[in-house]
């Protein structure tokens, strides 16, 4: 049986689920050479649990506990306060409190003492728990610590821990308290330090802060404190704050917060040579633990003590490259309007088809453009490409290279950007657009991308085991073979340049701002916005049909389509609907992560946007959008045409402008095709692998056959051909994107682990304008539709919607609303395209504007100028 009582000596991180985190933290803490720890001992979670068996009908309140939700403040208050104070009331049992007290005599029974909580998930790696259990300083003489120590086990049932718990998925029943009591040490003065910068995520970078007295007040937030940021014994950063009040333990127990006398209340806490040391004392725990580390510490006599080190779980982790030095790595999500993280299977299928290497980091991919930016020519090719499709990441980029302290330069490099290494997305930098428009190229493209499509279908069904791996593989060559096809990329980046230079020239000539928008409405051969309209044809075939309407409104995926069968109009319905998922039913929401369920395995994903398609339009919407785009479209290219003939040189500039017209209308629909290719092939690659899945699962190798999407695709070969996986490798990337679905990737980071943000350098817009990249003309208002979650949608005719990030699967969404946000995108990703095409006001990049713009309001987005103003 395990002793209900544990000296620090007895304990390391093995030994959580006995003492918690904490508990855990300090044992190990109390071993280190060099690392002044207060003696102390914990009361194990094996008490803990004894004394909740004590009363057994904490069993029904923790049910009750269970089935509240987060936004329920006042149940969660109301349940909680009546779960601790039964705790409270429960007598500590004879034996336990012997242990106690024997404990205390060794330590000095009549010292002061801290009593603190340490939970079984608490000062995880993946989830800190910091605060939301309780500490009493200064506890005296074994009454009150027995009473503080039965007020910790009630902490557990807080309302800010029971929160916390309830939005972060912790079962109640599963999560146990142990409680560490320790000798409290008065310190002049205490803190806190950060072995990595929590501003900038840098891990060379310690932040420091410090106040006077104990350090309570400082972590509450109570008190200003002194902040330091510290790089290899350097003070690199000093702020010195007005510190009036700090913490003092009273003679007869207990904490008060006293004024500190006005000569040194903007005395600096610690000195140089104190800074430096502390530094390195965090590096030496941050060594020990092996990543970085929030460190509670005192100074009592010029010597540091530690009182509490645990995991930084918010930083995001750093990609790595092969080879040390400093790097700079660009978000690929970002590019690829898909910023959620991906599973492994997922991510290595599409390192596998890049053009370059990529690397992951939090379940997201990264590509290191250091040798680009190293070079002067490449480097203008970046940052200029960049700067057209993401300004925040161009700026950001700019501030590295401007610093000057991390990307040496070097000679340039004429293959540093050959083909396959430009940026993901987009051609190799340098690539000659075709002398001439030539339609009849696209059209051929398309045909052979369909016809491969097509031969990879019928070819695959014959291959299995090891050999389908193979097959995959060598299918992968030829898709990107013809992803990087001379004449696709020619096709991209004459639509591109022609764009580009209407917008110069339109601007130069006219004082046109972004005449290509108007231009490029209602464009031939655009998959992604044929998808939308076609959406629209769909709910013409199911609005005649009330029985139909009524049952999508309860429709769950189980024999969707085949319950349509039953109702009248319903073999149309579903007709319609099949036609519809055999040219669109592999894409889906992060389309570019082949483990998302696509829209034919999950049908009812469309439901909602059909039947609001069926509520919001009249029959032949479809059609009569793209006329009316098409007219518009038309209209403007007229109205340039006549002003640009009444200037001096009139006609030449109208016959340019004219013939980039036509290149822009006839190839700027192509941009959406090839990564339709590509989703394409990721489908059929996903249905053959799950065939692989279910006889794994028939063998007992995985439990279900989703269990694939969390390994590698070399790994998931290697299962195949053994029938052996070792099932703790997947719980435990389970765990792992858990953690990485509440990260938020940057834009750029380093090898230092710093993300460096980029701004949007414009000046004249309103005070209170939140700021982004115009990439569709147009000023509109609206009701903002704040949606995470396309499933959610919910939209009535004049919506604006505003969300994270677009995808081509958030396209159907596009004909029911008049403006769009977004937070991430660029002027050539799709979102944007499709926004342009269908003539919706747009702003993309617009930092946190899920967060800054609330579900309902009145906005007013400004797509020409690049911002949105929050009006009721």
């Amino acid at each position: 049986m395990r002793a209900s009582v544990l000296g620090f000596q007895e304990v390391d991180r093995t030994r959580i689920m006995d003492v918690g985190g904490k508990g855990a933290s300090l044992g190990e803490l109390s071993r280190l050479e060099g690392v002044r720890v207060p003696d102390g001992f914990c009361v194990s979670t094996g008490a803990f649990k004894r004394i909740l068996g004590e009363a057994p009908s904490l069993g029904e309140w923790l049910d009750r506990l269970s089935r509240l939700k987060a936004e329920d403040r006042e149940g969660v208050r109301e349940l909680s306060a009546e779960i601790r104070g039964i705790i409270e009331g429960i007598a500590i049992p004879f034996d336990l409190h012997d242990a106690i007290s024997r404990y205390l005599a060794r330590l000095g029974e009549e010292g002061a003492y801290a009593v603190r909580s340490s939970a079984t998930a608490e000062d995880l790696p993946t989830a800190s728990f910091a605060g939301q259990q309780d500490t009493y300083l200064n506890v005296i003489g074994k009454p009150a610590i027995l009473k503080h120590i039965s007020r910790c086990w009630a902490s557990l049932f807080t309302e800010r821990a029971v929160i916390y718990r309830l939005r972060n998925g912790f079962d109640h029943r599963k999560v146990h308290m142990a409680v560490v009591v320790q000798k409290l040490i008065v310190p002049q003065a205490a803190g806190i330090l950060f072995t990595a910068d929590p501003v900038t995520s840098n891990r060379k970078v310690s932040s420091i802060e410090a106040g006077f007295g104990l350090g309570e007040a400082l972590v509450s937030g109570l008190v200003n404190a002194d902040g330091y940021k510290v790089r290899n014994g350097q003070v690199i950063e000093k702020a010195i704050a007005t510190k009036k009040l700090s913490t003092w333990a009273l003679k007869e127990g207990g904490t008060k917060e006293l004024s500190i006398e006005p000569g040194r209340q903007n005395q600096p806490v610690l000195t140089e040579e104190q800074i430096g040391r502390l530094e390195r004392l965090g590096r030496r725990i941050e060594g020990h633990f092996g990543r970085p580390q929030d460190i509670e510490w005192c100074l009592v006599e010029d010597d540091f003590y530690i009182v509490q080190s645990r995991p930084i779980t918010t930083l995001f982790p750093i990609p790595k490259a092969f080879d040390q030095g400093n790097h700079v790595y660009v978000s690929v999500g970002h590019q690829q309007m898909m910023t959620d993280p991906m599973k492994p299977l997922g991510l290595s299928l599409f390192q596998l088809t890049a053009g370059r290497p990529m690397y992951e980091a939090g379940g997201r991919l990264f590509v290191d453009l250091t040798k680009e930016l190293a070079s002067p020519a490449s480097r203008d090719v970046v940052l200029n490409g960049l700067g057209r499709s993401d300004p925040l990441i161009r700026d950001a980029l700019t501030t590295v290279i401007e610093r000057g302290d991390f990307i040496e330069s070097a000679p340039a490099d004429p293959h540093a950007l050959g083909p396959g290494r430009g940026k993901p997305g987009t051609p190799p930098a340098g690539h000659q657009a075709p002398v001439e428009d030539d339609a009849a190229i696209v059209a051929d493209l398309i045909a052979r991308s369909q016809a491969l499509i097509e031969a990879l279908k019928r070819d695959i069904q014959t291959k299995s085991g090891t050999e389908l791996f193979d097959f995959i593989l060598e299918d992968v060559q030829h898709l990107t073979k013809s992803t990087m096809d001379p004449r696709s990329l020619g096709m991209i980046m004459a639509a591109v340049n022609a764009s580009s230079w209407l917008n110069e020239k339109m601007m130069e000539w006219l004082d046109e701002k972004n005449a290509a928008d108007a231009l490029s409405q209602s464009v031939p051969n655009n998959i992604t916005s044929e998808m939308g309209l076609s959406l629209l044809d769909v709910a013409d075939v199911i609005r005649p049909h009330p029985e139909v309407v009524a049952y999508l409104q309860t429709a769950k995926d189980e024999g969707f389509l085949e319950g349509l069968t039953r109702l009248p109009g319903g073999p149309e319905a579903r007709e319609a609907i099949s036609a519809y998922l055999d040219k669109y039913g592999m894409r889906c929401v992060g389309e570019i992560d082949v483990t998302r369920t696509r829209w034919s395995e999950s049908p009812t994903t469309l439901v909602p946007l059909i039947l609001g398609n069926v509520k919001n339009f009249e029959p032949g919407a479809g059609g009569r959008k793209f006329e009316q785009g098409r007219q518009e479209a038309s209209k403007k290219e007229r109205a340039l045409l006549d002003r640009l003939k009444r200037l001096p040189d009139g006609d030449q500039k109208a016959a340019e402008a004219q013939r980039m017209i036509r290149r822009l209308r006839s190839l700027i629909g192509y941009r959406e095709y090839p990564k339709y290719g590509i989703v394409n092939r990721y489908f059929v690659y996903k249905q053959a692998l799950l065939k692989e899945a279910e006889e794994l699962v028939r063998a007992n190798v995985i439990h279900e056959k989703a269990d694939i999407y969390y390994l590698t695709f070399q790994e998931l070969r290697e299962v195949v051909r053994t029938n052996e996986l070792d099932a703790e490798l997947v719980r435990q990337r389970k765990d792992e994107h858990e953690l990485y679905r509440k990260l938020t990737p940057p834009r750029v980071i380093t090898s230092d682990g710093e993300i460096v943000a980029g701004a949007y350098k414009r000046a004249a817009l309103p005070a209170e304008a939140i700021v982004g990249l115009p990439v569709s003309s147009g000023v509109v208002e609206g009701r903002a539709r704040v949606l995470l979650d396309m499933a959610d949608a919910n939209l009535a005719e004049g919506d604006i919607l505003v969300t994270s990030f677009t995808d081509p699967s958030w396209t159907p969404l596009f004909v029911s609303i008049k403006g769009l946000v977004t937070e991430v995108g660029g002027l050539m990703t799709h979102g944007a395209v499709i926004a342009r095409e269908y003539g919706l006001p747009a702003v993309v990049g617009v930092e946190h504007a899920t967060r800054l713009i609330k579900d309902g309001q009145r906005i007013r987005v400004h797509g020409t100028e690049g911002y949105v103003e929050i009006l009721s």
